[in-house]
């Protein structure tokens, strides 16, 4: 039986949901002093500052210009002065390019803004290409180019992504709840301007609140249906969702269109929406603030560009911080600066102590297996990990190292405490890198 084949079995693991603030509304943070925007926000090439220093900006001026068709404009989300355009390194060693801006406290709204005139695809696409928007699961993807793929006539399904597998995370199971019309205006300009006949709202069972409204949002639209799926991690990733929500594998090296479907997360579907009614590009991003250290957690929308910092002190700490992830606690990434600012594609922020944070002691593995029988995707960690050891890129091809997904399976399950996720994922770019070397 060979990986796709195995896919079909299942895998992945139950995990602590910790939705402690699923029915937490919204709330928004107050005003920073100042913000500080990234020129890279997303895949593809950074932006490229538009703005200069000391020039005034409001809310949906643009301050940073793609440069080419694979990336996406950046917009300020305050109005204020920009006080610097320049590179900065932060502590993890993570360089870019910045606009600092100091905020008037106004919040005035840029005067060109208004809703864009769409009639066609070419002007829906046009319209998304000015939108700010990428993927807002985490990928960042930019829209615009993820929603016009060559075989775009053969897709036959919008998946939209609501699952949430992640820990603790809200803000998807907050956008269903808090902006469901949204999300439906979104959805039903995707299928009419692109073309596609149907679409399938993916939820996780453990948000019973979202999956009873939005059954009854679309009860009577026969072009949109619920697809209740099993809350089992992790089920939002791409690959996993599509075979679960529709029985299609998507084959090796292949993109998901392949297999006739288009997925956009739920929160990216409401932000085309939001975008398409009122012409403000993206420029809040809702955060589920949480983690045992964590005094007050919150949903929050808060303005792109405010600092971590920010954002934690707003909600209150009970004790010194052991690790600050950005995202989930499985596939989020932990940061070593807290003054670094929070983006588009961000989607939580987890603070946890000094004792829950503590890494595990490693040991021998003891060939249980469990990290194959877990993994989503049918690989054998254990042995990608061996592979790795002795750099054979053969074998790592032979096991399909590049299948991963980084979803962090392998490593929750393994009694040994082994650091296989990492492992793979160096492996993965290993492979990646030697047949690029193969090619030349």
């Amino acid at each position: 039986m060979n990986v796709l084949q195995r896919l079909l079995s299942g895998g992945g693991v139950r995990v602590p949901h910790h939705k402690d603030t699923a029915n937490y509304p919204t709330e928004h943070i107050p005003l920073p002093k100042k913000i500080v925007l990234p020129m890279s926000q997303h895949v593809g090439a950074p932006c490229e500052p538009c703005v200069k220093k000391g020039v005034r900006v409001y809310v949906g001026t643009m301050v940073g210009r793609a440069p080419s068709a694979m990336s996406m404009h950046i917009f300020s989300s305050v109005s204020g002065k920009v006080t610097a355009v320049e590179p900065i390194l932060y502590k993890a060693g993570r360089g870019d390019m910045v606009v600092i801006i100091e905020t008037d406290g106004l919040q005035t709204v840029d005067p060109s803004i208004t809703p864009p005139d769409v009639h066609d695809r070419e002007s829906f696409i046009a319209a998304l290409e000015v939108s700010g928007i990428v993927g807002m699961g985490g990928a960042g993807f930019p829209t615009d180019i993820k929603v016009t793929p060559k075989n775009l006539s053969e897709i036959d399904t919008l998946i939209i992504n609501g699952a949430e597998c992640e820990p603790y995370l809200t803000t998807d199971n907050r956008e269903f709840l808090e902006c469901p019309d949204s999300i439906l205006f979104g959805i039903r300009s995707c299928l009419k301007w692109l073309g596609i006949p149907s679409a399938l709202i993916c939820i996780e069972d453990n948000k019973p609140a979202a999956i009873d409204l939005m059954t009854r949002k679309t009860e009577k639209d026969p072009q949109i249906s619920v697809k209740v799926l099993e809350s089992r991690y992790p089920q939002g990733a791409q690959n996993v969702l599509i075979k679960n929500a529709t029985g299609r594998i998507v084959p090796r090296g292949a993109r998901h269109t392949s297999v006739g479907v288009m997925m956009l997360n739920v929160t990216t579907v409401s932000s085309i929406g939001k975008f398409l009614e009122t012409g403000m590009p993206l420029v809040t991003k809702r955060l589920t603030v949480a983690g045992d250290a964590i005094e007050n957690p919150k949903n929050l929308e808060v303005p792109i560009g405010v600092s971590i910092d920010d954002v934690v002190n707003y909600c209150g700490t009970t004790e010194e911080a052991g690790k600050i992830i950005i995202g989930g606690p499985m596939m989020g990434e932990a940061q070593m600066d807290v003054n670094y600012p929070i983006t588009r594609q961000n989607n939580g922020v987890l603070v946890f102590g000094k004792k829950s944070s503590a890494r595990p002691i490693a040991t021998p593995c003891i060939r249980c297996g469990r990290c194959v029988n877990s993994c989503p995707m049918g690989l054998c960690p254990v042995d990608i990990r061996n592979a790795y050891v002795e750099h054979n890129a053969q074998e790592l091809d032979r096991l399909m190292a590049d299948l991963c997904i980084g979803c962090g399976t392998c490593s929750y399950v393994c009694p040994a405490k082994r650091p296989l996720a990492p492992t793979v994922t160096l492996a993965k770019t290993f492979l990646k890198t030697h047949s690029n070397r193969e090619k030349r």
